[in-house]
């Protein structure tokens, strides 16, 4: 009987150890799993914007605006099997300028009935998409808005010229 309590005690100790390295294991991973997350959340996570670009509030912006046309924007609403709703919105970019375009940002928004934005994006067109959009030009233009609630009030659309470059 004393060789059975012997073999009892083993398996019990290699049972409590197996239990222990396994908790210890788990514990690393999830360790790293999360400053995984942590690191990758930490960076900037706004979106990119066009360097050394014509922006609204200065006087060449207001000049130029006028001669780089949006047409009238339209929008694609498709649902996901996430159980969010994805739109797509789409607008011509005219450049009515005598100058070459080589930088492009388009800001795109949806708004609720009292004009507050529901969500927006603003995307670096040229030379992301094109090098570039010569005078008297045009380019389709696509921004994808994702994450919209079945619950959110989608009254309007509007894409309109975040920022601008022209080549020299």
């Amino acid at each position: 009987m004393a060789t059975q309590d012997r073999r009892v005690e083993e398996n019990d100790s290699r049972r409590t150890l197996i239990i222990i390295v396994a908790v210890a294991a788990a514990l690393v991973i999830g360790l790293f799993f999360y400053f995984l997350m942590w690191a990758s959340g930490s960076g900037n996570t706004g979106e990119p914007r066009l360097e050394a670009a014509i922006r609204p509030g200065s006087a060449e912006f207001e000049q130029y605006k006028s001669q780089i046309v949006l047409d009238d924007p339209e929008a694609y609403e498709s649902p996901r099997a996430l159980g969010d709703i994805v739109m797509e919105l789409k607008t011509t970019a005219r450049n009515l300028s005598n100058r070459t375009v080589n930088g492009l940002e388009i800001r795109a928004v949806v708004v609720d009935g009292n004009g507050q934005p529901v969500k927006e994006r603003t995307v670096i067109i040229v030379p992301a998409r094109r090098p570039e959009i010569p005078p008297n030009k045009t380019m389709d233009v696509s921004i994808r808005l994702e994450g919209f609630k079945p619950t959110d009030y989608r009254a309007n659309i509007k894409m309109e010229v975040a920022a601008l470059k022209f080549k020299d």
